[in-house]
């Protein structure tokens, strides 16, 4: 396993991890990451900013997955866990984790104090690993949702 910046490369792969993995738990709707534009070019919107970077975890030299942060309220130190998705043959080795603290450090290094995400109640596998990874239950989103199909939010300190 290896985690590395996304290429252009990278893109439509990084895509289709992300559509069919919404669609395999009925988000395959408005108002997710299903329809966002910049999945057409994933590599070049997270090079337009210092604020925010890309992952891919590879394995074996293939892309099974990836995740980024955002700047969400950088006025506050908060970046936002964005797009944390993998394959299904990816799944079950611990590389979330992986990736989540690899993100958590560029996160830091960038500046930020928090981390924040958006996610919704069918995505129970990715809830399990945000909530064992530290990340703590929000009521409600600090701001208007991006995604307003997202019903659960979380935030975790960066130290």
């Amino acid at each position: 396993m290896n985690i590395r910046l996304i290429q252009p490369a990278d893109n439509s792969t990084l895509k289709m991890i992300i559509q069919q993995g919404l669609a395999q738990h009925d988000l395959a709707i408005p108002g997710t990451a299903y329809f966002d534009p910049e999945l057409d070019d994933l590599a070049r919107y997270y090079a337009q900013s210092q604020l925010r970077d890309y992952y891919v975890v590879e394995d074996q030299g293939k892309v099974v997955g990836g995740a980024g942060f955002g700047e969400y309220l950088p006025d506050q130190g908060i970046a936002e866990l964005q797009k944390l998705y993998f394959a299904p043959e990816a799944k079950g080795h611990g590389w979330s984790y992986q990736l989540i603290n690899h993100i958590e450090e560029a996160a830091r290094k960038a500046g930020y104090r928090k981390l924040y995400l958006e996610t919704h109640s069918n995505l129970t596998a990715a809830i399990h690993i945000y909530e064992k990874a530290g990340f703590h239950l929000l009521e409600q989103p600090i701001q208007a949702a991006a995604h307003q199909t997202m019903n659960r939010f979380y935030i975790k300190m960066l130290s």
